[in-house]
């Protein structure tokens, strides 16, 4: 006997999981086939909590972008040493060369009066200038990138007794960096005050939801149902309300990256540049549509939650 009964808890515990994984498949099932039958209610749902989500994103994108467009964090802080006009260009080479052996220098690119004429000559706009002076007006030029603190350096490097001029970009760095970080903190309270809406959107959907199937859920509650067993369906519901909304908030956000990336491109083209939009690559949008069902499944657990703790039948 002994024997025959001992694989009976094991087949009960198998029997009850899968119960629970059959339970879970349905209540998703369930959930999408609402939505199906209810177009209108959950485009209207999905389009409010996608242009939600895309407009703290979309901001994001477009400060990372501008982060792109503003040059790499090394060439922002390249010092400029002018040098004297009587400098050799064997010293301004032996000047490069022993400026690049100090510790706190990372490169040293030397630039001769040869080539910043040409570049000049490029840009156009200046021949008529150029073609007043006698000879080649421009000195050398040495672009030194620190290792450390720029602002220290350009004062060690204006001390040369052969560089006439220094300049460098700290301050308009500085400037530029805190306009980066207040719209990043902006957009993060963007993100915050939007996603909160997003919350109550799919709260107020499932409430709905919940009011049309309350003699149901009354039914269940009487039959010893589990708030668990109760709350599965409308936890997949708001779900998938939120992953439908984030694929359409990055489709949206897509569309308008196609429209603003030929004339972006152009513009880029005008002032010699190659930039060009970037968008989200595969990780980014799944951690989207992923915090977009989280964000969704959230709302629908709250107010699941709550009716169900109102409900609740009480012994008498």
């Amino acid at each position: 006997m002994n024997a025959i009964n001992a694989p009976l808890p094991a087949a009960r515990a198998q029997s009850r999981l899968g119960t629970w994984f059959d339970h879970h498949v349905y209540s998703l099932v369930a959930s999408v086939g609402r939505m199906v039958r209810k177009p209108a209610a959950t485009l209207l749902t999905v389009g409010v909590m996608a242009v939600a989500l895309a407009l703290p994103l979309g901001l994001w994108a477009a400060l990372h972008n501008v982060q792109r467009f503003t040059g790499d964090v090394q060439q922002a802080r390249q010092v400029s040493v002018f040098l004297k006009t009587d400098v050799a260009a064997a010293r301004a080479a032996e000047l490069a060369a022993q400026l690049r052996a100090r510790g706190d220098i990372a490169a040293v690119e030397h630039r001769t009066p040869e080539q910043g004429l040409a570049e000049l000559r490029e840009r156009g706009g200046l021949d008529d200038v150029l073609a007043g002076e006698d000879g080649n007006p421009l000195p050398h030029l040495l672009l030194v990138t620190p290792r450390g603190d720029e602002t220290l350096l350009a004062g060690a490097l204006q001390a040369l007794p052969e560089a006439d001029v220094v300049q460098h970009d700290a301050a308009w760095r500085q400037r530029l960096d805190g306009w980066l970080r207040f719209g990043g903190r902006f957009a993060l309270v963007l993100a915050a005050l939007l996603g909160l809406g997003a919350l109550l959107v799919v709260g107020n959907t499932v409430r709905l939801d919940i009011q049309s199937r309350r003699e149901e859920i009354g039914v269940l509650q009487l039959l010893g149902a589990t708030d668990g067993f109760i709350r599965r369906p409308f936890l997949y519901l708001g779900a998938s309300y939120g992953l439908v909304a984030g694929a359409l908030a990055l489709a949206m956000l897509t569309v308008a990256d196609v429209a603003l990336r030929a004339p972006l491109a152009e513009l880029a083209t005008s002032y010699g540049s190659a930039f060009a939009l970037e968008g989200f690559n595969l990780v980014q949008a799944a951690g989207v549509v992923t915090g977009a069902g989280v964000l969704g499944w959230l709302g629908a657990g709250l107010v699941t939650g709550h009716y169900l703790r109102q409900t609740r039948p009480t012994d008498t």
